[in-house]
């Protein structure tokens, strides 16, 4: 209960952007009191902002309705046209972990540059877009938000007087917008783990902004995501996928771990029906990586091998 206290105080202290949401006690890393003196530091030039239209290909591209069989070429050439979105995600995350470790101011200021020199060029807004444009745009907010998390409720507060920090959150803002048109609107045979990331960003961003609407948005998609859990744990839109079912359903679980312990966090009531329906995912997972027989027995499928990540390409 003290914990809580003084979260609720630090938020307090926040900008008022800030102060309407909180992220889990335990996700902003801390830099411990006592640290070595920081190694030097130069931030390099950020990369360059993507101002393109998000038209990429799918690894997927050429697969049937399953969309499980890889196309290495469209990998490939996808790689290639996101290289500076994905060198972005990796930067910043990378950037927020080292602030949290350490707590150098010069690791906080780099890692506002990176994000405002996207924001200043306004990347990623484009509204001609593909589906993989669309997923590509939602994977990134939730990489940039998550980081700017780290520093907007950091001890010292290394955002406060940082005069680029108000242009970086209008930016995520329009993103965030962006992000609930990409995905409004589909009918529930098309809600899956597309859209839980996208809630996982929007959740984020909620927490960034104080945007009433991008929470209401997100817990709504938590909401319809765990009613979609079957009597035995499993995501019938994933099974869709047949050999890669597991893979997906795995995938599909990580924003939905996200979207529950930040609705915990801010006073959002999990019904207890929710909370076995998510209970039941996180067994279905658990004894598919251990042994994946009730998914090929589900799907006809054997199951592709996989090593779990974050945000795979679509």
């Amino acid at each position: 209960m003290v914990r809580y206290s003084l979260w609720l105080l630090l938020a307090v202290a926040l900008p008022a952007s800030a102060a309407h949401y909180l992220p889990p006690p335990d996700f902003i890393r801390t830099p411990p009191a006592a640290r070595a003196q920081p190694a030097d530091f130069t931030c390099p030039a950020a990369p360059a902002p993507f101002r393109g239209e998000l038209v990429f290909r799918s690894k997927y591209e050429g697969s049937d309705v399953a969309r499980a069989t890889l196309n290495k070429e469209a990998l490939a050439a996808y790689r290639q046209a996101t290289r500076n979105i994905t060198a972005t995600q990796k930067r910043v995350t990378a950037l927020a972990a080292r602030y949290g470790k350490a707590g150098d101011k010069r690791v906080a200021d780099c890692l506002v540059s990176t994000l405002y020199a996207w924001a200043v060029q306004d990347a990623l807004t484009s509204t001609t877009t593909s589906h993989t444009g669309k997923a590509v745009r939602k994977w990134a907010l939730a990489s940039f938000s998550s980081a700017w998390l780290q520093l907007q409720f950091a001890p010292g507060l290394p955002l406060n007087g940082n005069p680029q920090a108000t242009e970086v959150e209008r930016w995520l803002s329009a993103l965030a917008t962006l992000t609930v048109s990409d995905w409004a609107d589909l009918p529930r045979e098309k809600i899956n783990n597309h859209s839980y990331w996208a809630a996982s960003a929007l959740m984020t961003t909620a927490v960034v902004t104080g945007r009433e609407d991008l929470f209401n948005r997100a817990v709504a998609i938590l909401r319809t995501a765990l009613s979609q859990v079957d009597e035995n744990g499993f995501l019938p839109n994933e099974l869709k996928r047949k050999s890669r079912a597991l893979a997906y359903h795995d995938y599909a679980l990580q924003p939905l771990v996200t979207l529950v312990r930040f609705a915990k966090a801010n006073q959002v009531r999990i019904t207890p029906e929710e909370n076995r329906a998510f209970a039941r995912l996180v067994a279905r997972v658990r004894s598919g990586k251990a042994d994946p027989a009730a998914f090929r027995e589900k799907t006809g499928s054997e199951q592709e091998p996989f090593t779990p990540s974050p945000r795979p390409s679509p």
